[in-house]
């Protein structure tokens, strides 16, 4: 089971690009809180068509929710929302290196 639910509203990937950002070689990683009642953690994937072809976005998008569930429950940041927008160098960067890329991000964002 995965620790976050997810975000498909265009106005919440709106409003999430208001909140902080970090950047990385990888992905760019957004985090706003909702400030709402809410402990529940969100997350949306996004990646544009400049990174590659379907089949190249849709295995970046896999790649991504496999690192969401393995980290967001216990290192991302409670009544948030998390945004992972793609970069076109996610695509050849080795899965762990990604790993590394999402601790340092959530860990400078969830601060």
């Amino acid at each position: 089971m995965r620790g976050y639910s997810v975000i498909k509203k265009r106005s919440d990937f709106l409003a999430a690009n208001r909140g902080k950002r970090y950047a990385t070689p990888g992905f760019v990683l957004l985090v706003r809180d909702r400030r709402d009642d809410s402990p529940a953690i969100r997350l949306g994937i996004t990646i544009t068509k400049k990174v590659g072809n379907a089949v190249i976005r849709n295995r970046m998008r896999r790649r991504f929710r496999a690192l969401a569930q393995e980290m967001l429950a216990d290192k991302g940041k409670a009544g948030a929302d998390h945004i992972l927008i793609g970069r076109d160098s996610a695509i050849e960067r080795d899965f762990d290196a990604l790993r590394a890329d999402m601790v340092k991000a959530l860990g400078k964002l969830g601060a």
